[in-house]
């Protein structure tokens, strides 16, 4: 072997024992022509890798955010509600509402953050109308759907759903209707309640006063186990998607998250850089090399997003139902789970909800209203197709938020049919624009903003038509 080759398994073997250790990389003084191409190449090493670890970990720090918001930050204003216990949403989001991005406003939501280490959870869902969509999404750390309770999963005549961590083993309670099993010992549950108008809201507080959130040994009336250790929650600093900071936090998450067996050769090749699960990261401990290779392999993870939607997204050859779901159905594609989070994290799988996106115009150009009119025609009967329901929300093209206007409207949905003006031959048409179109169409009217914006169709339940891609979203059109 080469002393060119020593030292290259030399450093490489510095990355994979360092665990606990800093890792400092890059000649420190004059030395031999052959030691510093070796510390180059392992500086694009580096690069390669924290790019990887970027995509890989920018949905889990993402979830970090929300969860500090929703469950940690008492003092907040988006705070919901601790730990183990159900925080409800009475009322339908707004543009005042900032800690999730590209937000539903279609059905209040309820939000559990589960801590499962000491004990399980048993979710208790009272019984509902049948008319009424509900459901109660399951997501682990990585952002995965890993299960689903509700109208279309178990119905609407409610129930009782245990929720396990990774290591739980027991019996299932007689009364239970099913153990519902986590791949990480921190889960998110979110509850979605059809809104049907302003006067259905008591209806829904009704239904949401009905969520009920017990530990096991509480459901069971039997005594708790000993409490799980308490949890130190780093305060979320303002860039911490954006600079070397996102390392600290990924590892702070991953220590509740086990390392499944198809992600061994991953995280493997993550501890090469000091990421992985619980390991301290401190950016002051790297070399100015290392610091400047991890950083730009995270801009190499944004450019390759950039690309991804330009090509993917922006051209419809992938939808959010290849995004979001469970780990089987991503198959570790850890780009799709980037995308998913960049563009509205803890979407809904495709069985359950479909999200097509408005980004760009018939002609290909990026929407914006600043000096720009459009609409929107769906044909007689081509409306999407839905089992539940579906609404075409308006997203700020910056902020990623609902926009405010006059009308405090911020989506058009199925239950505003019967107040919508339809065309001469039964089609509709929406005014996409932001400024009023005029009294005869401002029923039609869904504001945007002064500048960059983007819509969501959301669709719930979507009809087989949807799913196999026979029915087709219809342009968003440069008004004449």
């Amino acid at each position: 072997m080469s002393m060119k080759d020593l030292l290259v398994a030399a450093l490489l073997s510095v990355f994979a024992l360092s665990g606990c250790q800093s890792v400092k990389i890059g000649p420190a003084t004059e030395q031999a022509t052959d030691e510093r191409a070796a510390s180059a190449v392992n500086e694009a090493e580096v690069r390669s890798i924290a790019r990887e670890a970027y995509i890989y970990g920018y949905p889990v720090v993402e979830a970090y955010k929300t969860l500090y918001a929703q469950a940690v930050d008492q003092g907040g204003p988006n705070f919901k509600a601790p730990f183990n216990q159900i925080g409800n949403t009475a009322n339908v989001f707004t543009p005042n509402d900032t800690a999730i991005i590209t937000p539903n406003s279609d059905t209040p939501y309820s939000f559990v953050w589960m801590d499962l280490r000491a004990e399980p959870l048993v979710l208790t869902l009272p019984p509902i109308e049948s008319k009424r969509y509900y459901s109660v999404q399951l997501i682990d750390l990585y952002t995965h759907n890993f299960a689903y309770l509700g109208t279309r999963t178990s119905g609407n005549q409610g129930g009782n759903y245990m929720i396990v961590g990774p290591d739980w083993s027991g019996e299932k309670p007689a009364n239970v209707k099913a153990v519902i099993r986590s791949e990480s010992s921190i889960a998110y549950a979110i509850y979605r309640t059809q809104l049907f108008n302003a006067k259905d809201l008591r209806r829904v507080r009704a239904i949401q006063n009905g969520y009920k959130v017990r530990t096991l040994s509480a459901f069971l009336g039997k005594p708790a186990p000993a409490p799980a250790s308490p949890i130190d929650w780093p305060k979320p600093v303002a860039d911490a998607t954006d600079s070397l900071a996102f390392f600290r936090y990924l590892n702070f998450m991953l220590q509740f998250a086990p390392t499944v067996p198809s992600e061994q050769d991953v995280m493997a090749r993550f501890a090469k850089i000091g990421v992985g699960r619980g390991l301290p990261f401190d950016k002051n401990s790297l070399s100015p090399a290392i610091q400047e290779a991890m950083a730009g392999g995270m801009a190499d993870g944004k450019s390759q997003f950039v690309e991804f939607k330009k090509s993917q997204l922006d051209t419809r050859k992938l939808t959010s139902g290849d995004l979001f779901g469970t780990r089987e159905h991503l198959k570790n594609n850890y780009m799709y789970r980037y995308a998913a989070a960049v563009l509205g994290i803890f979407g809904n799988s495709a069985e359950e909800a479909i999200y097509p996106g408005y980004f760009l115009d018939a002609a290909g150009k990026p929407l914006d209203a600043a000096a720009t009119r459009y609409t929107l025609h769906f044909d007689k009967d081509k409306l999407p197709p839905a089992d539940a329901f579906w609404s075409l929300t308006m997203y700020d093209g910056q902020s990623k938020l609902l926009v405010a206007n006059p009308l405090n409207r911020y989506l058009i949905n199925a239950s505003m049919l019967g107040q919508l003006k339809r065309d001469r031959d039964g089609g509709l048409t929406l005014y996409v624009q932001k400024d009023n179109p005029g009294k005869d169409k401002a029923s039609n009217w869904l504001p945007a903003p002064d500048g960059s914006f983007y819509a969501i169709l959301r669709v719930y339940l979507p009809k087989q038509e949807m799913l196999s891609g026979q029915w087709r979203q219809p342009p968003m059109v440069v008004a004449e």
